[in-house]
């Protein structure tokens, strides 16, 4: 009977608490609405409280379609901006596409600057992407000089090249089906640990490669750490990824002053050795973070780039025939074993393919940027504090902006392509993806070296993919291989 007891008591405080702060927020949160009741906000509903529309806005995409949220409420305000609440926040959904993106991406650190929700602040802490201000614009100086095109030319392409050809002769030569998506994710993520870290151990490639994909099915997620959920699993694999990173910085650190390893050898190297224009060197903690991020942002989102790219190549022998015969004019032509910047160049057709690829099935659904100072948009008052969110999906499938939106069509791209602001896979402005160049990179070469060996063919046509949080096929995207006649 004490037991028992003793567990009611339990049991009634904890329940009594857990009521009184959600009283708490609940009415804290009424109060902030009401005084922004007397302005003009945007048309739309904040939800439920506390939760808003987040689980609304996760199923849209988790359901295999990532325009639903947006798409439905534009139709139901007939409205440039509407307000909903996502993650906690207050948000301004930009629905006008290249005006909203032209409004803010030029005015990246005046109006708005960047911000993500607390799932990706508390998983990927202080880095280049969550970092704004004078020391984001340090950080991402001192990245983007390992990005540049020099870097590429000296350091990239061999590497990818090599990783690609091995990785067919081992994962894909002799087998008459393979699941495309976990096989893409292999490749990808052993070009990013070879270039970012000069990790070439398949055994620490895999272990790394486990816990990245547990934390991307928590990174836009509803942080609550409690046992069994997205964000507490996400949470203890980010643990184990910088337990694993620490230790891998802190040899190279040695190497480095031993001068074993070249400050020019990786990525690593480059942010361990160098400093900013003001003499200071990056933290270990803050390196850990974006070499975190960068394998993040450097596998995945190619990752899902090529393999939708196979999919729709496969749906399109025309077009698959096409890109053939420009990837056979090109191995005819170039020098070496490897291939050269000057090849990459040669490739247009088959990045108008992979362009359109990105626009149908964009790996980044979008961003978010919070307002700095009041402001007005479409005629609607956006109060300080407040968050923006853009959907690139919704301007990609535009039929004003894209005429015959649902057709594939590489040809879009040819001459000026699309007008400005309305193609943004890789973001724009200040906070344009570093990785545009590099993502292409990884897609044309993997392309180059399988389209000359093989065809293939869909195992489950229409096999239906979901955003969670980038594009994924349900069954991992079997296909059937078939070897090229020499």
């Amino acid at each position: 009977m004490t037991g028992n007891f003793s567990y009611d008591i339990v049991s009634l405080v904890l329940t009594a608490l857990v009521t009184s702060l959600l009283s708490l927020i609940i009415f804290k949160t009424s109060l902030i609405r009401n005084k922004w009741a007397k302005r003009n906000l945007p048309p739309g509903s904040y939800g439920w409280p506390i939760l808003g529309e987040s689980l609304e806005f996760l199923e849209g995409s988790r359901s295999g379609n990532p325009g639903k949220f947006v798409k439905e409420r534009k139709d139901k305000y007939k409205s440039a901006v509407f307000k909903t609440s996502l993650m906690g926040e207050s948000v301004a959904v930009i629905c006008d596409g290249p005006n909203g993106y032209k409004f803010l991406f030029s005015n990246e650190n005046k109006l708005v600057r960047i911000w993500w929700p607390a799932s990706v602040r508390r998983l990927l802490g202080r880095c280049l992407a969550t970092t704004c201000g004078v020391e984001g614009m340090q950080m991402r100086k001192m990245t983007s000089q390992f990005f540049s095109p020099h870097a590429f030319t000296k350091l990239y392409i061999r590497t990818m090249d090599l990783v690609a050809q091995h990785h067919i002769n081992t994962h894909w030569q002799g087998k008459e089906e393979l699941k495309v998506f976990p096989a893409i994710r292999s490749y990808t993520f052993e070009v990013a640990c070879r270039l970012f870290m000069s990790i070439e151990e398949p055994e620490l490639i895999a272990k790394l490669a486990s816990l990245f994909n547990v934390f991307i099915k928590g990174v836009i997620s509803i942080p609550l750490n409690f046992p069994g959920t997205r964000f507490f699993k996400a949470n203890r694999a980010t643990d184990a990824i910088r337990r694993q990173l620490q230790m891998i910085v802190r040899r190279r650190r040695v190497e480095l002053e031993q001068k074993t390893v070249l400050p020019s050898q990786d990525l690593l190297s480059h942010l361990l050795a160098n400093h900013d224009e003001n003499g200071d060197f990056m933290p270990e903690s803050v390196i850990v973070n974006n070499t975190l991020l960068l394998l993040f942002a450097g596998h995945d989102t190619s990752s899902s780039a090529i393999m939708m790219l196979i999919k729709y190549l496969a749906e399109l022998p025309e077009i698959q025939e096409q890109v053939l015969q420009e990837q056979r004019e090109i191995s005819a032509l170039k020098e070496g074993e490897f291939l050269q910047w000057e090849d990459i160049q040669k490739m247009k057709y088959s990045w108008n393919v992979a362009s359109e690829v990105l626009r149908l099935s964009s790996p980044v659904l979008g961003a978010f940027r919070e307002v700095v100072e009041d402001l007005k948009y479409g005629g609607y008052d956006i109060p300080k504090g407040w968050k923006f969110y853009w959907n690139a999906p919704m301007t990609h499938t535009d039929p004003s902006l894209f005429p015959e939106n649902e057709i594939f069509n590489p040809s879009r791209y040819e001459g000026g392509g699309p007008i400005p602001y309305s193609y943004v896979p890789f973001g724009g402005g200040p906070r344009m993806c570093l990785g545009k160049e590099f993502a292409r990179l990884e897609i044309l070469i993997f392309l180059h070296n399988l389209i000359k060996i093989y065809r293939w063919d869909l195992v489950i046509p229409g096999e239906k993919i979901i955003y969670d949080p980038i594009p994924t096929p349900v069954h991992g995207l079997p296909i059937s291989l078939h070897p090229r006649g020499i």
